[in-house]
């Protein structure tokens, strides 16, 4: 049994809720961007259990009406004319087919950026921007190039040194992994303008992003930006069934309805995860949990902010985010950690961030009630005290110049 924060065993959830075997409740606030629909939506519930009874898995010989209604609610809300959809199992497969469809197309070359994840099969990994993780598993896909997120200037140069026409721009509209880290202004729709400039596709990854997570259905309407294929994920399934979606244009997908067999998956759109997907698309809507994520996340964010100011400005760099994905920027990982580790012990769940390990992060359920905001508060305000004392104790100690020193250069 491997844990990332502890021995408990979580046996139930509800809501905001994680419930341990011994009776422990534990508020999630990291669940790594699946849970916006709290755990054990009763909507999305109901519709997998009735689909369970009465049909799971297709045999893919016949047509399966529960996946056509699947594909035509997400592309009912997908930007633009993206009207294709393939259901995958996770967002890592819909990486690894939005590559597919890249290449299918002629674009052999991936332009993706420093600091982003898109997974750890082998193709989504060779465009997530770690070094770290890649190392141990090269050689990956070629002609992939890593560039500075947020950097316009970069992707320009690395696309007119191509010249045009085989490349594919891969990017997430917000960095989650990579720290929750937002691009300046202006710069998603300068790629979307470069890509057209250059006849390059725009691939966007949203599997973390999208569906609310940011407060707007999907993250590139920030700037109203429609990309040439959409990666979908986490919050598709309610937060009850592993589910992902590759989302495009007819144009684009033309390659795979000529050969069919080009691409197939014997588990990806059954009509379980299908019921999961109408379910939770019908639960964003009509509990508006879109403008909720909006509004508390601004709430939690102002928040936090405020129980920095007060309790911790000498261990924290930075607290930033957009809707309910926060991200909390501290000296160091290990600062990220101890805070981490008092927050777990206070019965809080945050989140690793896996390419930026100084940062905390939270993605909480947007059904979080105003009782479970306070705990979250008082434990954050009382963790951090903890550890800016036990900070500000070492920086007494004899390597007091070091850790100065290191808060100094972040700050």
């Amino acid at each position: 049994m491997l844990s990332l924060m502890g021995a408990a065993e979580e046996v139930s959830s509800q809501g905001a809720i994680v419930t341990a075997a011994n009776g422990d409740r534990y508020l999630d606030c990291g669940g790594y961007g699946v849970f916006l629909h709290g755990h054990c939506h009763p909507k999305v519930v109901a519709a997998v259990i009735e689909q369970i009874q009465k049909h799971p898995l297709p045999t893919h010989a016949l047509l399966e009406p529960v996946v056509a209604h699947a594909a035509a609610a997400l592309s009912a809300i997908a930007p633009g004319d993206l009207d294709y959809v393939f259901f995958t199992n996770s967002g890592a497969e819909a990486v690894e087919l939005g590559l597919k469809v890249a290449r299918a197309n002629g674009r052999y070359r991936v332009i993706s950026t420093d600091g982003g994840f898109h997974g750890k099969t082998l193709g989504a990994l060779s465009v997530t921007g770690k070094p770290g993780y890649r190392q141990s598993f090269e050689p990956l896909l070629p002609e992939v190039e890593h560039i500075p997120f947020g950097d316009a200037e970069r992707l320009h140069a690395a696309l007119r040194a191509e010249g045009g026409g085989s490349t594919a721009v891969l990017i997430e509209p917000v960095q989650g992994e990579g720290g929750v880290r937002e691009p300046p202004a202006g710069y998603l729709s300068t790629v979307r303008e470069l890509c057209d400039r250059f006849d390059a596709l725009l691939l966007m990854d949203e599997v973390q992003t999208g569906l609310g997570r940011l407060g707007t259905m999907w993250g590139c309407e920030i700037e109203s930006v429609v990309p040439d294929v959409l990666l979908v994920g986490k919050i598709l399934g309610g937060g009850v069934f592993p589910v992902g979606a590759m989302v495009t244009t007819a144009n684009l997908y033309e390659p795979f309805n000529a050969d069919p067999l080009l691409h197939s998956s014997t588990f990806g759109g059954s009509p379980a995860a299908s019921a999961a997907v109408v379910a939770a698309l019908d639960a964003l809507r009509e509990d508006e949990l879109v403008s909720s994520a909006a509004v508390l996340g601004e709430q939690l964010l102002n928040l936090i902010r405020g129980a920095v100011a007060q309790h911790a400005d000498s261990v924290v760099h930075e607290v930033r985010g957009r809707g309910l994905m926060i991200g909390i920027e501290f000296l160091t990982p290990t600062i990220a950690a101890d805070v981490m580790s008092e927050l777990l012990t206070r019965k809080i769940l945050t989140s690793y961030t896996l390419n930026s390990n100084e940062v905390l992060r939270l993605t909480p359920p947007a059904v979080m009630t105003a009782e479970e905001v306070d705990w979250l508060i008082d434990a954050f305000s009382a963790s951090c005290q903890v550890v800016d004392a036990r900070f500000k104790g070492r920086e007494e100690g004899p390597d007091a110049t070091v850790h100065y020193a290191r808060r100094r250069s972040v700050c």
